[in-house]
């Protein structure tokens, strides 16, 4: 790999001869990792090895086929880079308690899944992206791992700032960097790295935090995290926070064998990964806690008189039943959408679809009204609030997944039920079908499906 020059000579000043053993880890073998979904009983990788920050972490020996496996679709499992999983440990270190938590720069979700499965019950967990397309494979990613009390929003951290003051418990901030750190998973970066687009970076990273600050409630944590390795967009990023805003860097315990690094400056708590000492590749990681003061009321305008006068359409009897826990949730009408929104959260559901904000799901969608019909959603197909019995199912072979997956048509076993069918894949819902006795109509969402043609010789699955 060619590094560029500029790069070699300031990561070198940091480092010292130890850049050399960087030099030689950027040129080995990519580690491939995942996370797997314990909502979802997803069992621990046959040939996987633990990674020892993250209880639900494996490196796997080889790469998978992950297009071709149905269980990734399924949400059994994600898959994300090792490093980046050390956000269990200050997930762990400093929220005992259901929270309100903000992941602000989500997508495309490895932070998000992970944080849906840290959280205790009860949280509430609101994902967001800036970048238009970016949010809608957040918001996929966020429904294939299932669980019920989320939110994924498309706004400006600035724009979230100002509509939600002192709402969030923690706040998960893994801003956007120059990419140091993955130079070896994708040697193009090298070509679009510069000294000009550390600073750039390092000023945005400032920016989002100064937009993102007000909603942070008194008292709350702030998770700061990079995948980059110089001084500018880590440690005097902190150190700029702290001076600034008042905030004090937490500890958060690790062990030894890790091989985390320390401060290169300053002498705040802070943690790096560098790929010559730890299985992964470059990250940086960071807590802080917000000084304690008073919270901000958040104001809700009133609905005006035209929207106080809609009658809202009689909730079908049947989507009550799509529920295990039905107690637990309110079901509104969104359009002709019927979405359930958890109780604990609605009043928190309430506030953010009332705010001026752009809400891309939340809660669970059942389905949709078309005339006298009711149509199941991919998302209740998904999530693990759904009544394994709702509706018959059929399981289905590796080939029939796969034509599922590609939105082709499925010839279901003679027998089966007419109407609305969950298709499943060694247990895991993939989604709808709608088997009219001669044909089924396959439900799969257009823009998930899997769209090349080709197939690999060799298909490599999780096991």
């Amino acid at each position: 790999m060619a590094l560029p020059i500029d790069f070699i000579t300031r990561t070198r000043a940091l480092l010292g001869e130890e850049f050399d053993r960087l030099e030689a880890a950027l040129s080995a073998d990519v580690p491939v990792s995942i996370r797997i979904n314990p909502m979802k009983g997803t069992p621990a990788p046959k040939a996987g090895a633990p990674v020892a920050w993250c209880e639900s972490g494996f490196y796997l020996p080889e790469r998978l086929s992950f297009t071709f496996d149905p269980l990734f679709h399924a949400g059994a499992y994600y898959v994300q880079e090792a490093s980046s999983m050390f956000l269990e440990q200050a997930i762990k270190a400093y929220v005992k308690e259901p929270v309100r938590c903000l992941d602000l720069c989500a997508a495309p979700g490895g932070k998000s899944t992970h944080l849906a499965s840290l959280l205790p019950d009860g949280s509430l967990l609101v994902s967001n992206e800036v970048i238009r397309s970016r949010s809608y494979v957040l918001a996929e990613n966020i429904a294939k791992w299932g669980r019920p009390d989320t939110i994924v929003i498309n706004n400006d951290p600035e724009e979230i700032g100002e509509a939600l003051p002192h709402l969030f418990d923690v706040i998960v901030t893994d801003v956007p960097c120059s990419g140091e750190g993955m130079f070896r998973k994708d040697t193009d970066s090298t070509g679009e790295w510069s000294v000009d687009n550390v600073r750039l970076c390092a000023s945005r990273g400032r920016r989002i935090i100064h937009d993102i600050w007000n909603a942070l409630k008194p008292g709350g944590i702030l998770i700061y995290s990079t995948c980059t390795y110089n001084t500018e967009e880590d440690e005097e990023n902190i150190h700029y926070i702290i001076e600034e805003l008042g905030a004090e860097a937490l500890p958060i315990p690790t062990q030894e064998e890790w091989q985390i690094t320390g401060a290169l400056r300053f002498e705040h708590p802070v943690y790096r990964f560098f790929p010559h000492k730890t299985r992964g590749e470059g990250f940086f990681l960071a807590a802080l806690r917000k000084a304690e003061g008073e919270i901000e009321e958040i104001r809700v305008k009133s609905k005006g008189k035209k929207e106080r006068g809609k009658a809202a359409p009689s909730i079908p009897q049947e989507a009550r039943l799509f529920l295990s826990d039905e107690t637990s949730f309110s079901l509104e009408w969104n359009d002709s959408f019927l979405r359930a929104y958890p109780k604990a959260h609605s009043d928190l559901f309430s506030l953010i679809n009332a705010k001026p904000l752009r809400v891309l799901s939340a809660g669970i969608c059942l389905g949709e009204a078309k005339g006298k019909d009711f149509i199941p959603s991919q998302e209740l197909a998904l999530s693990t609030a759904l009544t394994p019995n709702a509706f018959p199912s059929v399981e289905l072979e590796w080939e029939d997944a796969i034509k599922f997956l590609k939105k082709e048509a499925l010839v279901l076993p003679s027998g089966t039920d007419k109407g609305y069918v969950l298709v499943r894949y060694q247990g895991l819902p993939l989604g709808f079908v709608k088997n009219l006795g001669n044909r089924a109509n396959n439900l799969y969402p257009q823009e998930w499906r899997i769209r090349t043609g080709y197939i690999p010789e060799e298909i490599r699955l999780f096991q």
